[in-house]
Parts: structure tokens; sequence; C-alpha cells
């Protein structure tokens, strides 16, 4: 099916933003945590592994999304996730505040494997379109979601926080009726030439590509976004305003997101991602040495090239050819989450250690690390999908 779908895309990319609402809580109540419950920010750096530990078997869920129908994973994936990240206001102990995060891990997996291949099949030519209206439902959720959760905890208190849980449950109902009738994976029912070994194989240097890249710009993007709350109430702001710090740094980023996919299809991945990796040192280091007046224009523009990644990094893998399109994603998404629980750790202890102005600064040279794997990526001429569109 070559026809762009706008009425399916958009029904999709509205189910990642009601999903992703939630599971964007954890960035601006982690200072509230620390706070309540005396830890460093290396625990609180480990509460956000415990919510991306089921990452690890992406690969799993993926080839079993290519042998099944997988539109019920997206359809219930945000009344999970809702339910599990309203309640953490509720939970008494770091044990359980981390058991609900495992759950609602679970069921970010559940989502996030199948639903860019849902993307992918419904997008015809314009893959990277695709992807972008998708990303751009995700950081429009993150976007909402600290205002809603700010807000949340501005009236009710952080306990009375599940009581914004029945949006996503009303969430699941809309994806049901949209979704419960349409056939987004054909190849399911097609039998397999080939073992996902064989694909593994085949797509290693891909898959090399994408760590490298995602290892050194997942430094920059979860310091300026898992981080960013606790970094500005540490200068003395208040939590207020590092919850609409944040909402800027990913309305922008949502901005980003939409051109990027749509840029790459025309100019190439490759290029796409080489100019994001070459701005966004640049406009990190301007953030760190600026007075507070350039902070907030400085996150509007690092939200638009930070965010760009996203939606170009899923087209290029999508771009591969295999009969496991979900299994391939799959992969992805572990080596995504795996270097963001990783990451999100390290800057934790770096924040502990060296104080999180140092380790701001650190992120920013590891950023630079993206550009020769960039480099690596073939170029790809994209104006003859154009031109079949």
């Amino acid at each position: 099916m070559k026809k762009f779908q706008i009425g399916n895309v958009i029904t999709i990319s509205l189910g990642h933003m009601f999903h992703d609402i939630y599971t964007s809580f954890l960035a601006p109540i982690l200072p509230l945590l620390i706070q309540n419950l005396g830890i460093s920010m290396y625990m609180a750096g480990l509460l956000d592994v415990f919510r991306k530990l089921p990452s690890l078997f992406n690969p799993f869920v993926g080839i079993i999304a290519d042998k099944i129908c997988v539109r019920y994973f997206v359809i219930l994936a945000p009344a999970f996730s809702a339910i599990g990240m309203s309640l953490l206001g509720l939970a008494p102990l770091y044990t359980t505040i981390a058991l609900l995060l495992f759950a609602v891990g679970i069921s970010n997996t559940m989502f996030h494997v199948p639903a860019p291949v849902m993307i992918k099949q419904v997008s015809g030519y314009r893959v990277g379109k695709g992807m972008s209206y998708f990303m751009v439902g995700g950081e429009i959720s993150r976007t909402l979601g600290p205002l809603l959760i700010t807000a949340a905890i501005s009236f009710w208190g952080l306990q009375g926080s599940w009581r914004v849980m029945p949006i996503g449950i009303l969430a699941s109902v809309f994806l049901y009726f949209k979704l419960r009738n349409v056939r987004v994976n054909d190849s399911v029912a097609k039998p397999k030439e080939t073992h996902p070994k064989d694909t593994l194989r085949k797509l290693m240097p891909v898959f090399g590509i994408v760590l490298g890249i995602t290892f050194f710009r997942t430094a920059m993007k979860l310091a300026l976004t898992l981080y960013l709350p606790t970094f500005l109430t540490t200068q003395g702001n208040s939590l207020w305003i590092a919850g609409i710090s944040l909402a800027i740094l990913q309305f922008s980023g949502a901005i980003g997101t939409f051109f990027a996919g749509s840029i790459s299809d025309k100019i190439g991945r490759k290029q796409t991602l080489l100019i994001a990796s070459i701005i966004n040192p640049i406009l990190m280091w301007l953030f760190l040495i600026s007075n507070e007046f350039f902070k907030i224009p400085l996150l509007i523009l690092i939200g638009f090239f930070l965010f760009a990644f996203g939606p170009v990094l899923l087209a290029f893998v999508q771009d591969t050819d295999s009969e496991y399109p979900a299994f391939v994603n799959g992969i992805y998404m572990t080596i995504n989450f795996g270097v963001s629980s990783i990451m999100a750790v390290l800057i934790g202890l770096g924040g502990d250690f060296l104080g999180l102005s140092i380790t701001y600064k650190i992120c920013l040279l590891l950023a630079l690390g993206t550009i020769p794997f960039v480099l690596k990526m073939k170029n790809e001429k994209r104006e003859s999908i154009i031109k079949n569109h």
C-alpha cells in the first residue's frame, strides 16, 4: 500500500502523544522524589533505568509482532502507562516507585516496538514524513506532560496526581474504535524466507552506526530533558519555572521533529543528521554560558535541532529491506533505551560527585562524537522516493 494514509498516521501519532504524556511525568517530579525520599541523583537516575529495563526484550517483542496482529498492543498501552505513572505520587517507598516504573516500561515496550512499523505501513513512500508525524506526537506529549503533572501537583499535591489517570484510559478507548479494523502489517501472513538471525547479521553495520550516534547524542539529550528541572532548581529556580522550561524545550522539539523527517526525505538522512550534529553542541555551549534572559530562546533553538534526530533515525532504520520490520525496530529501541538507561545513571553519578554544571559540559563534549558516525552513513538519494510518490 503506497498511499500516505493521513487519517491512520494521525490516529497512531495521537496514540503516541497520549501514551508518552504519562511517561514524561518522571522528569518534572524528580526534584520532589529526591526531596521526599531523601535519595541521591544517582538513585534518581536509577529510577529511569527501572523504567527502561524491559527494553532489553524489545527484539523478542519485535519477533512476536512480526508474526501476530499487534494493533492491540498499541491500543492498550496508553491506559496501562497512565495507571502506572499516575500512581507514583501515592507510592510510599523507593521500591514501590521502581516496581511501578518497571511495569510502565513493559507497557512502553509494547507500544514503541510495533507502532513505528504501523506508521511505515500506512505512510507509503513518505516514511520520513510519517515518522515525523509519529515523533511529533511523542514530543508534544513531552510538552503537555510536564505542564499536566506540574498543574496537578499544584492543585492536589504529589499524592493527588492519580486524578489525571482517566485521560490515558479514554485514549485507549479512542484508539480501539479507530484502529480495531485497520490492517497494518500484511506481511504477517506471508511465509518468511529468512531467519531473524540473518537479518541481524546483515544489518550489523547499520546498527553499529545507530549505536554510535545514539550513545553520543543521548548524553546531551538526557541532560537537557530528564535532568533539566533538577539542574534549574539547583540554580534557584522554582519547580514551576523548571517545568515550564522543560515544556518549552519539548514543544520546540515537536516542531523540529515535524520538519526533520520530511526534510530528510528530500535532502537525505545523512545530511539532516550532520547538520543537527554540528549545531547541537554549539547551542548547548551557548546555553551554559548565557544569562537567564537568553536561556529560554536558546532552549527553543536546542529543542528544534536536538529532537530532529528522532524521526530521521527511525526512518533510517525502517529504510532497511527486511522481512522482520518489527524485529529490526525492536533492536533499534533496545539500543535507544539501553543507552538511555546507562546515561541516566552516569549523569546522575556525575551530578552527585562533580555537580550538574560540570556534568553538562562533559555531555556537550560527548555530543561531538555523533559526527564521525553520521559521516559513516551512506549517501542516499531521496528524490526518487518523492517522484514515485
